[in-house]
């Protein structure tokens, strides 16, 4: 008896049209594959960052993207240029790690700077912070902080999103989703230096401890300029020790 064939899921050719639970499972599994290669770099004082958590969220990384759009009914751009904002940080603050420990309030950042930026409606603070689990006046620093790595550049063009949006459909862990029209995930892309995959990441990058990023390569940190961790990371980090070392009641 021959193996079953798995049900493929036809999305539409442009990100505007794909259904919002498609699209949310689609950035999910992206950002899952990031964070399991990101989390097997060693933690280091240097990499410590406001976006740290002591622990690892125990929602997961799609049921988070789910409570966002359910409560703060956030547009499809926002979510998907939040994979732009990643990649540029990943370019200018290369000490920076998309984990665990980062990617949740990284996200709700995210969704809170994106939507201010390019939506007529948006939520108050006080609302994205209680949806994303975090206080107001952490939120506030997080946005801050998110506004200064990404220097104020919030927008993108359209096109871009575009080509995320395929990257995703084309790159999803399973075969579930193709673009409607199309026989083969070739030629989804409209280059092929834009493509991730995550099973040929290290072939593509010098060393395993170096953060993937998505669209673009990895920039290696420049080796001129000195990055040593500051006192509040040195402490944070020792906090953080501490913490794992303790036995579970």
């Amino acid at each position: 008896m021959e193996p079953s064939v798995p049900e493929r899921v036809e999305l539409p050719p442009a990100f505007e049209d794909v259904p919002m639970n498609d699209l949310v499972e689609l950035i999910a599994d992206m950002l899952e594959r990031l964070m399991s290669h990101n989390d097997r770099i060693p933690l280091r004082p240097e990499n410590l960052t406001q976006f740290h958590s002591q622990s690892a969220p125990a929602i997961s990384v799609l049921d988070y993207l789910k409570r966002i759009v359910r409560f703060t009914k956030v547009e499809k751009s926002c979510l998907l240029i939040t994979l732009h904002y990643i990649d540029q940080i990943c370019a200018r603050v290369p000490l920076f790690i998309l984990s665990s420990l980062t990617c949740h309030r990284f996200i709700i950042a995210a969704v809170t700077v994106s939507s201010k930026g390019l939506c007529d409606v948006f939520c108050n603070n006080a609302l994205y912070a209680k949806v994303g689990g975090i206080s107001v006046g952490e939120l506030n620093t997080l946005e801050r902080e998110f506004l200064r790595m990404i220097e104020w550049t919030i927008t993108c063009t359209r096109e871009l999103l575009q080509e995320y949006y395929i990257n995703l459909v084309r790159t999803h862990s399973t075969t579930k989703y193709i673009i409607a029209g199309t026989h083969s995930s070739e030629g989804s892309s409209s280059s092929g230096s834009s493509d991730f995959d995550m099973e040929t990441l290290p072939s593509r990058s010098p060393s395993i401890n170096e953060p993937s990023a998505i669209l673009i390569e990895p920039v290696a940190p420049n080796i001129d300029v000195p990055r040593r961790p500051t006192i509040e990371q040195n402490m944070a980090f020792a906090a953080l020790q501490n913490q794992n070392r303790e036995p579970e009641s």
